[in-house]
């Protein structure tokens, strides 16, 4: 099993209610971060962040450029910009959208798997698009693993089946029993890490 170093959500119509759900499951001693995409209008304001700040013990950033990452913090993607995972860091850009979207799931996803190849763990939530179907595919191709909100429990279902066509190897999870398989999945690969160091 690899080991995971950075989790990363991509959400759209619906995702506030599924990340507030994810988020608030989640324990505070989660041993990687979470980077979330949730698509939304560019002149949105931020309280994404303090409503998911609002249920979770977690400490939730919205991002700025070149913002570290850090263990058990969530890190939210401003509006119109897209969100880059660098090692160790986050950048944003405002380059062109992608797929009509800015922040663009994608663009995060294939990023995260460039930074850490055979790492990162992709979640695909509810919405109304594609976005995030081609970088799960993307995350898994480079050795990386994939969970995928089943449709049934999804706000709008498009998004998490075109996430599970692309990537028919992903876990189907539904949304209440999401944050758990996150934790097995990090924690498995934190324990193994122990174990090796010792």
């Amino acid at each position: 099993m690899s080991e995971i170093s950075i989790a990363v959500v991509g959400a759209s119509w619906g995702g506030l209610a599924a990340l507030s759900k994810l988020v608030a499951s989640l324990p505070g001693n989660l041993p990687v971060p979470i980077a979330v995409v949730q698509h939304r209008s560019r002149t949105a304001d931020t309280l994404l962040a303090s409503l998911l700040q609002d249920v979770t013990d977690l400490r939730v950033v919205d991002v700025e450029d070149k913002e570290p990452l850090e263990p058990g913090s969530v890190y939210v993607a401003p509006a119109n910009y897209h969100m880059l995972v660098e090692k160790g860091h986050l950048s944003l850009t405002t380059d062109p959208m992608v797929r009509f979207s800015r922040p663009s799931i994608d663009v995060t996803f294939i990023s995260a798997a460039d930074a850490y190849p055979g790492a990162t763990l992709g979640v695909v939530l509810t919405g109304a698009n594609d976005d995030g179907a081609q970088g799960l595919r993307y995350i898994v191709n480079h050795g990386g693993r994939a969970i995928v909100q089943d449709p049934e429990t999804a706000e709008i279902r498009t998004m998490p089946e075109a996430a599970r066509l692309a990537v028919p190897e992903a876990a189907v999870v539904p949304l209440d029993d999401i944050a758990a398989h996150i934790v097995s999945i990090t924690q498995a690969a934190s324990s193994m890490r122990g174990h090796r160091a010792g």
